[in-house]
């Protein structure tokens, strides 16, 4: 019955940096893959080698002490060629002393006057449940990505609604602020509003980072600095690196030509592999230290980022997983699993390559298409993230942002007659104020259905309309307007703080209509109500 049973029989002594093995059964030497002339001897499924987890080979043993045995105790251990392997073990254990087969370690160091803890006996049946597990957490992994998919699109919906309510009073106090900075203040009032705008500003970028993640947003590429969009993504992240004493290092190539790339996208990639180290790094350290690094690769014609962080690495086996959907090493509720999806399909995207390489295993991974250009690299601890971009700026015409820094003539304004559509009070009077001052004159309509009535008692040259307002939305508004007058339904100009919703992302690009995002800079206005009436 030893020989055919088909479970693993051992038989053996566990200690605490040790084994022996009494009698091992062929159906063992199988599930550990040994070959089956393996002399029973060599058989040690306990052994520490065989632990993917050290940690859990020592609580086991303190099991088996403690309660003179354990049933179906998962263990996950290695087969003899390395392979991961999980197991159930049902054991007994027992100490010799005096005939009490189930006195402590510590009594029967007393009792025989050894130096250290007797040595375990311990009989056991070892199952293979390696499949069985895999269908478990396939489907609870099921079960999780339908709620995480769920959570995502809750979440999509409520950054939009907020970003919009935020966005209004940001849209305000800015406006308002440039408006006072124009005017002949003293220094101090001046310095008080320089402030004012700045602040304004930083909480408007920290919103449009919010809507940037939050939605799909169409690729828009141009010659971007690397370098750059590194410090503007530190940025994001300082106050949070400083409150966890976390050090960035930075080390930024010089003379690191531009890539062709969608610059907020490869923030994007960027602030989800810091967030990613900062975590590693709070988790093993409570501090840490990043090392954040651009390079220019002459030979393959790309720019390099790499992303190091000093945590405790990324298990071998685990490697391969990263970049897959909804997979992610930590605890529920502190990550989505999507984080490094998204990154490699935007990297991929731009024809580039994302990778890993980490110390606690020995073989970088993953994402890396070729792996024939690995720098070689020697780190202590740690994992760092590499993302290849090619560059190339062949096809790129001069970028459309420097043409509109070209000073604004408002002589082409006087006398042309415009209709701000605008539930914010004080948004919509910041704005007709300041197209009154260029020379407009301005109407003014709370909604869309007052701003319809406004089209039926004066001709328009231009439309300023908020996209979310209620009772009659700037969609319905616009889509009412252009059936009355399509030769004004090109002379809009959307304003919204709302840009998540894939109705609104497809109303703008059906129309073709100009649009700003709250909160925008009134100079901004004038150049898109320039170009509107060119």
């Amino acid at each position: 019955m030893f020989q055919a049973i088909r479970e693993g029989v051992y038989i053996g002594t566990l200690g605490a940096a040790s084994t022996t093995t009494i009698a091992a059964n062929p159906y063992l030497k199988a599930i550990f893959g040994y070959p089956p002339e393996t002399g029973e001897g060599l058989i040690q499924p306990f052994d520490i080698s065989r632990f993917v987890d050290p940690q859990a080979r020592t609580l086991f043993i303190e099991r088996l002490d403690r309660d003179g045995g354990v049933t179906d105790h998962l263990l996950r251990l290695r087969r003899v060629d390395g392979g991961p392997i999980w197991v159930e073990v049902t054991a007994s254990a027992s100490y010799s002393a005096g005939g009490n087969p189930f006195l402590s370690a510590e009594a029967v160091a007393k009792a025989e006057g050894l130096p250290e803890p007797a040595t375990l006996r311990i009989e056991a049946l070892i199952r293979d449940v390696s499949e069985r597990k895999k269908r478990d957490d396939q489907s609870r992994d099921g079960r999780y990505q339908l709620l995480q998919a769920e959570k995502m699109a809750a979440l999509g919906q409520t950054i939009s609604g907020v970003a919009h309510e935020l966005n209004n009073p940001l849209a305000t106090i800015l406006s308002w602020a440039e408006r006072l900075a124009e005017r002949n203040v003293d220094d101090k009032t001046r310095q008080g509003l320089e402030v004012i705008l700045a602040e304004s500003e930083r909480a408007a970028r920290i919103v449009r980072n919010l809507l940037t993640f939050a939605r799909k947003r169409q690729t828009t590429r141009a010659m971007v600095d690397l370098n750059q969009v590194v410090r503007e993504t530190l940025a994001l992240r300082a106050y949070e690196q400083k409150v966890n004493n976390i050090q960035i290092v930075e080390a930024l190539s010089n003379g690191l030509p531009d890539v062709f790339a969608d610059g907020h996208q490869i923030k994007q990639v960027l602030l989800n592999l810091l967030i990613n180290a900062e975590q590693a790094c709070l988790g093993a350290h409570g501090r840490g230290t990043i090392v954040v690094r651009t390079s220019h690769d002459t030979d393959r014609g790309s720019a390099v980022l790499e992303v190091n962080d000093d945590g405790p690495g990324i298990a071998e086996e685990r490697q391969g997983l990263v970049f897959d959907p909804f997979f992610t090493t930590k605890e529920v509720g502190q990550g989505t699993g999507l984080g490094l999806t998204v990154a490699y399909a935007i990297v991929q995207e731009h024809s580039g390559r994302i990778w890993l390489e980490s110390s606690s295993g020995k073989a970088s991974t993953s994402a890396k298409a070729a792996a024939d250009k690995t720098e070689d690299r020697s780190r202590a601890s740690g994992t760092s993230f590499f993302v290849e971009l090619p560059v190339s700026g062949q096809h790129l015409n001069a970028p459309a942002a420097r043409a509109a820094q070209q000073p604004i003539s408002l002589e082409a304004f006087k006398g042309l007659r415009v209709l701000v559509v605008e539930d914010e009070p004080a948004l919509a009077m910041a704005v007709s104020e300041a197209l009154e001052d260029a020379g407009f004159t301005v109407d003014r309509a709370g909604d869309g259905e007052e701003g319809l009535t406004r089209l039926t008692e004066a001709n328009y040259d231009l439309i300023v309309c908020d996209l979310k307002m209620p009772r009659i939305d700037g969609m319905q508004f616009y889509r009412a307007m252009a059936a009355a007058t399509p030769a004004l339904a090109r002379r809009v100009i959307f304003v919204t703080g709302d840009v998540a919703g894939t109705d609104a992302e497809r109303f703008l690009e059906e129309t073709a209509c100009r649009w700003l995002s709250k909160p925008f800079r009134l100079g901004d206005l004038l150049r898109a109500a320039r170009d509107t009436l060119s």
